[in-house]
């Protein structure tokens, strides 16, 4: 079909272009004249494919058509007329000249909002839905009948400019084609527009822009946001019109701390946060501004509104300046009206537009991929000497980003001064739980108390979703290069270990470990795991198939491995740093952000972790830490919908709640790494010393408190006794006491209520008749200490053969010589298949018995030995899914195919 484009923009551009695609033959494109040198993109396109392109500055005269430019209109010989964007008016002699007629594309769902301004006051009216109507010119404004219209949902804090970037322009192109698809194919209706609920309003102009505070808060947010970016709702603040840009409603809880602003005819003074400028609604209710422009068009963070313009010149090194002569010449091309870029040169008062915003970001992020901004970067910073500042203070890591307040708990133990955090860490800041909830964590030592620790509500878990949710869609997070991403993992994991004393003493004091073993296990292997993932980062890739070809054509199709999303995290109490980094190190590796539950009785090292992640520069949103109880915020993590992902570890009972809940809420992707009852079988022909020493190993380390323990031991009768006299001296020689004494072998358990559990599993074994050699009590002493213990006799049917203990207890049960397949058979009578282990000097006997056992990781002649290369995770009801090795990153990513046909 011969079309004639009449119209201007980007949008215009790709309509073009996909119109071109389909086979339609462009006969002319209608568009505005050069701007300041610089031609539409629309003409820019198009006159690169040879199309005719027209710059009429005007159709009419004194309200009637131009004849020349009718008749250069007419010899196009165009079948119809698309009207994709268009600031003109068109005269009724072009509109129904064609075979078809014409057809303009316009941002509502007619006949509500009709006029120019239809997104704005979309926006302004509080439209849950919105949309676009391709329709049929007539005579009348926005009237003529209606040929397709696809509706969205409008988003909370929509502006202008997120609905169009995110439906209104790329459905809108596809809408516009299939319209004229529709059309070729003779299928187009017209529905005549209906006159109930159709509305017209003006055009927003910065004129009619100003805000009326005498409305309430949900209004005034509506009024911003529907005018944001354009007119720009303005107000008169200090004397002068300030534009107020970033809309959202939000709690009153906000306004706790900041400075008052006087704003006339505001009910209340607004307050300036370090989170932006809190207004207030004539209902009392709060809404926050996040940027401000002033009328020499200087844009600022409304957070610094009383700070603008303090900060000191940065002085340049050589490279630096090497890269701002670089952009000196970008400005130039993009400014080409302007003799010369100089210090003071406006980037918008010399003629620059939204679109050359887009190609300066881009220009940038060439030349420095380190470098990464945002638009708002540059409305900020709208001088060329500013503009350079900001980028060489982003390049330096020292881009103004707000100060990172800590309302620390400081202690002097272990020879040093900790500082731990204690609040929620929500979208970069640590904050308190609503209504200021805390709850106290313990020290297992001596049963006091550490410090008051906020307890998550419902409504926090709401906020970090929504926080992890906008860092992933809208942040910089999502947008980041993996190899950017994996520069801040490795930065993060430097961080620890810089802090790792602190992190191994913090980790002592809240969870009971002993400290030589925090050190090196529950903080050294977590800062392996992020090294480990940070190298991941940018080797995530997908993989090409061979497929059928649909001849005469050609096919490609290949795979791409992409981030889930929003990833919740529930983690246990036994390695509270350990836990956390061997899931959210995979998890950031792939490129989601986060929302982690710890245990709530062991919060403080994922606090201190969630500062050092702020301080390596995670940008906000993407690590959320929330202390609370399971019951309230895992349940909420489990049944909310903006969460795609949800990975857990703890109890079977809690793992099974966790998959039904995931699967009724919206199918969350789920893996679970539960209950243990992990057997090591010890045969006749092993190292005894080593079996000794290593089966020690499997029950005692980390006071038992180890998910891959061996829950039972089965040793051979020829070695039973001799084994069972070296393990009952062994354990005689272990010293029970402080965590941070170095000697210490066995420190506390990790709650009351644990150490109250041991004791009554305990009991329950004596009672069925298992033979108690050692232990079996709690120390008598303060804090939660609990003696070694090494039950022998044990039989399958005994109830401490079949559930785990989570404790330093040793289950040893006897099997004749040379049974191996009678005592395989016992070993995997149970639903768990977390870990299992075996000693023997026979490679052949070795073998057999590793590749019967049913469980997650089999060990030979070793035991815990785990590494961050190595997937890990069980088989049954011990779960699925794993954390560790390249397997891990599976857990945090969706695989799409793409196929192209050529």
């Amino acid at each position: 079909m011969k079309i004639a484009l009449i119209g201007q923009s980007l949008f215009g551009q790709e309509v073009y272009k996909e119109l071109r695609n389909d086979g339609h033959d462009i006969v002319g494109v209608f568009t505005i004249p050069d701007k300041d040198g610089k031609a539409d993109p629309l003409a820019v396109e198009a006159e690169k494919d040879g199309v005719a392109v027209f710059k009429f500055p005007r159709w009419r005269l004194k309200g009637q058509a131009i004849p020349e430019v009718v008749d250069q209109y007419k010899a196009t010989g165009a079948e119809l007329n698309v009207l994709p964007f268009c600031s003109q008016f068109i005269p009724m002699e072009v509109i129904d000249h064609p075979k078809h007629g014409s057809i303009i594309y316009h941002p509502s769902l007619l006949p509500r909002h009709r006029g120019a301004s239809a997104i704005n006051w979309t926006l302004i009216h509080g439209d849950k839905k919105g949309g676009f109507t391709v329709f049929w010119a007539d005579d009348g404004l926005d009237t003529g009948p209606i040929l397709l219209q696809r509706e969205c949902d409008v988003e909370p804090n929509d502006t202008v400019n997120t609905i169009y970037k995110r439906f209104l322009f790329p459905e809108g192109v596809k809408g516009t084609v299939d319209a004229v698809r529709l059309i070729a194919e003779g299928k187009a209706p017209k529905i005549v527009q209906p006159e109930e609920g159709a509305t017209y309003e003006c055009i927003q102009k910065k004129d009619n822009a100003k805000i009326d505070w005498n409305q309430p808060a949900e209004a005034l947010h509506n009024w911003i946001r529907g005018n944001d970016k354009v007119p720009g709702a303005w107000a008169e603040v200090d004397g002068q019109k300030v534009t107020f840009y970033g809309s959202s409603l939000v709690d009153n809880g906000t306004t706790t701390n900041g400075q008052p602003l006087e704003i006339p005819g505001a009910s209340r003074p607004g307050i300036v946060t370090k989170a932006g400028l809190v207004l207030f609604g004539s209902d009392g209710k709060t809404l926050l501004v996040k940027n401000l422009q002033f009328e020499d068009g200087k844009m600022i963070a409304a957070a610094q509104y009383f700070s603008s313009g303090s900060s000191a010149a940065v002085e340049l090194t050589e490279d630096e300046k090497a890269f701002a002569e670089q952009m000196r010449a970008v400005w130039q091309s993009i400014l080409s009206n302007v003799a010369q870029i100089d210090d003071s040169t406006d980037f918008f008062k010399s003629g620059a537009a939204s679109m050359d915003v887009v190609r300066l970001v881009e220009e940038v992020k060439l030349r420095a991929s380190s470098c990464q901004l945002q638009n708002e970067d540059v409305y900020m910073n709208t001088t060329f000497q500013d503009f350079i500042q900001m980028c060489v203070r982003k390049l330096r890591g020292e881009d103004d980003e707000e100060e990172l307040v800590v309302d620390y708990v400081e202690k002097n133990v272990n020879n040093m001064s900790i500082k731990m955090p204690h609040q929620l860490f929500i979208n970069g800041e640590f904050v308190d739980a609503e209504g200021g909830k805390t709850y106290k964590t313990i020290n297992p030592t001596d049963g006091a108390a550490i410090c008051d620790v906020s307890l998550a509500q419902i409504s926090d878990v709401d906020r970090a979703v929504a926080a992890a949710k906008e860092a992933f869609e809208e942040g910089e997070w999502g947008k980041m290069n993996p190899r950017d991403r994996g520069r801040l993992i490795y930065r993060l994991a430097d961080l620890m270990e810089e802090h790792q004393e602190e992190l191994a003493t913090i980790e002592s004091i809240d969870s009971g470990a002993v400290y030589t073993l925090a050190l090196k296990t529950h903080v050294g292997m977590s800062i392996q795991t992020f090294r480990y993932f940070a190298g991941w980062c940018d080797k995530i890739q997908g993989s090409t198939i061979p497929i059928n070809q649909a001849r005469p054509n050609r096919n490609l199709t290949f795979t791409k491995k992409e981030p889930i999303g929003v990833c919740a995290i529930v983690i246990p109490w036994n390695y509270p740093l350990m836990m956390l980094a061997w899931k959210t190190a995979a998890c950031l590796a792939a490129g989601n952000t986060i929302v982690l539950k710890p245990a709530q009785v062991t919060p403080l090292t994922a606090l201190k972790f969630a500062e050092l992640a702020a301080r390596a520069g995670l940008p906000k949103g993407v690590i959320n830490i929330l202390p609370g109880s399971g019951a309230l915020v895992g349940q909420r993590l489990s049944d909310h919908p903006d969460v795609r992902k949800l990975g857990f570890t703890g109890s079977t009972e809690i793992g099974k709640h966790i998959m039904k809940s995931c699967a009724v809420s919206n199918v969350k992707k789920v893996s679970l790494e539960l209950g243990g009852k992990s057997p090591l079988i010890i045969f006749g022909d092993c190292d005894m010393d080593k079996a000794v020493r290593m089966g020690m190993s499997s029950v005692f380390f980390n006071k038992g408190e180890n998910c891959i323990a061996a829950g039972r031991l089965f040793v051979e009768d020829t070695i039973h006794d001799a084994f069972v006299k070296k393990v009952v001296e062994e354990v005689k020689k272990m010293k029970i006491g402080d965590p941070l004494d170095r000697s210490t072998d066995h420190g506390p358990q990790n709650h009351k209520a644990h150490l109250d559990k041991l004791v009554e599993y305990c009991q329950t074994g004596v009672k069925e008749g298992a033979t108690l050699i050692c232990g079996g009590k709690q120390v008598q002493r303060p804090g939660f200490f609990f003696e070694p213990t090494i039950f022998t006799n044990v039989q399958d049917n005994m109830y401490i053969a079949i559930e785990e203990s989570f404790g330093p207890v040793m289950i040893i049960s006897k099997f004749k010589n040379g049974e191996v397949d009678d005592v395989l058979r016992r070993a995997n009578a149970t639903e768990y298949g977390l870990a299992s282990g075996v000693f023997t000097r026979d490679i052949s006997k070795a073998l057999y018995v590793s590749e019967r056992l049913n469980a997650g990781t089999v060990f030979v002649n070793t035991y815990n030995k785990t590494d961050v290369a190595a997937p890990f995770g069980g088989f049954k009801q011990s779960g699925f899914g794993k954390d560790l090795g390249q397997e891990a990153l599976n857990e945090y990513l969706k695989t799409k195919a793409v196929t192209i046909e050529y």
